[in-house]
């Protein structure tokens, strides 16, 4: 049968296939060393377990909750934005919950874009960014990733060359995989072209908290009139390592905000509140979990640049974020990401994501999660370099003993 129209237009899930190879391995009792997808093994602190869990108690709390996020999460939000970035939000108006920034993002895309509306989306980045848009009806005009010198005039060059003008640019700082850091005087440049030119933007600000050197990644809405065109959207999954409990947000403009708040109320009845209390007091906290978890990730970055370099695959250290992007060695690169990837799987026993997953300008990289502690991030490396140096070519110059007859 003929597929549906929207299903229709999005490709096959690029990172299923590595996941059916890694289920297989793991059938066969092997023991697959997973780097693959992000998702943070690190428990979530016992004082938000302990919150969750006293509060399900009372069944008043059980009964469906509010779409756009109880007051006191909505508020707490807005005393982070307060503190960590010196904005200011209006916590009726300019925030609401969302169950994760992936829901949130899909759900503006819903929201804002109408049939062959132009959306400037960055290439390589997460599936979402760009996915959510196109199964809204949107187009998208891939746009470079690093934010250098480049960016505008490449801002530039799209608004010239898109018939319509672009509706949205589409952002994220520190990048989800690329983990690129962007800085405040950058975006200042951003918003200035993006008033101009009346650009919607919307910043993916995911892992905000997760930085190992320099200062901290700032918010777009720092800069004067930001919050006249933007939207924010952050998580808890990461920062507090709350992946499956699905909290996220989106602040910034009213009338943007407004307009997901609307759909959501017809899609969902938000999370379950003792989940959304739970949140206020991790976002109410002192911040010490948070600074625990970045010390995580940041060590296991160090043994992972460490451990690869010495296995002979050279990795750049990631300045943020918990993940590394990592150039496929010379000796593979022909292979593409994908096949790279399976073959890890198959003959080193380590899972990564190809980076042909985050966009066709991702094919010379895969993307190393952080999510497997220090001993075994050594023990990929040693298999990474057991592998490599069995699939090394032999000098044409060597004639091998066994062939001496």
């Amino acid at each position: 049968m003929e597929e549906f129209h929207k299903v229709r237009r999005l490709p096959p899930y690029v990172f299923e296939q590595v996941n059916r190879l890694k289920a297989s391995a793991r059938a066969k009792g092997a023991d697959i060393i997973d780097l693959g997808m992000g998702n943070p093994d690190l428990p979530t602190p016992k004082a938000i377990v302990d919150k969750l869990v006293d509060v399900v108690r009372d069944p008043r709390t059980h009964r469906y909750s509010s779409s756009r996020g109880i007051p006191g999460l909505r508020r707490a939000q807005a005393n982070y934005y307060a503190r960590r970035f010196g904005v200011k939000l209006n916590a009726d108006t300019q925030i609401v919950a969302t169950l994760g920034s992936k829901e949130g993002f899909a759900n503006m895309a819903q929201a804002i874009t109408a049939p062959g509306d132009v959306i400037l989306c960055p290439n390589p980045t997460y599936p979402i960014h760009a996915f959510g848009f196109i199964m809204s009806g949107g187009v998208i005009r891939s746009m470079q990733v690093e934010p250098d010198n480049g960016f505008i005039p490449a801002l530039e060059r799209a608004i010239k060359h898109s018939i319509p003008k672009p509706l949205a640019l589409i952002m994220n700082y520190p990048s989800n995989p690329t983990a690129h850091v962007a800085s405040l005087d950058f975006y200042k440049d951003v918003v200035a072209f993006a008033r101009k030119h009346d650009l919607i933007i919307l910043s993916d600000l995911a892992y905000a908290e997760i930085y190992f050197d320099g200062a901290p990644p700032p918010s777009i809405l720092q800069v004067p009139g930001a919050m006249d065109i933007a939207v924010e959207f952050t998580s808890m999954s990461k920062t507090f390592s709350m992946p499956g409990w699905r909290m996220g947000f989106a602040v910034g403009n009213e009338r943007l905000i407004s307009a997901l708040t609307r759909v959501k109320s017809y899609l969902d009845y938000g999370a379950f509140t003792p989940i959304q209390v739970a949140a206020t007091a991790a976002l109410n906290g002192d911040g010490a979990e948070v600074e625990e978890v970045r010390k995580v990730y940041h060590r296991r970055r160090d043994v992972m640049v460490d451990a690869f370099g010495r296995a002979g695959w050279t990795i750049p250290a990631p300045a943020a974020t918990m993940f590394a992007w990592a150039p496929i060695p010379d000796q593979y690169k022909h292979l593409g990401s994908l096949e790279f990837s399976k073959l890890l799987v198959e003959k080193a026993d380590v899972a990564v994501a190809p980076g042909i997953g985050f966009g066709e300008h991702g094919d010379d990289y895969v993307r190393l999660a952080l999510v497997e502690n220090e001993h075994r991030i050594r023990q990929a490396a040693r298999s990474i370099k057991k592998f490599m140096g069995a699939s090394a070519p032999a000098p044409d110059n060597v004639v091998q003993i066994g062939a001496r007859r």
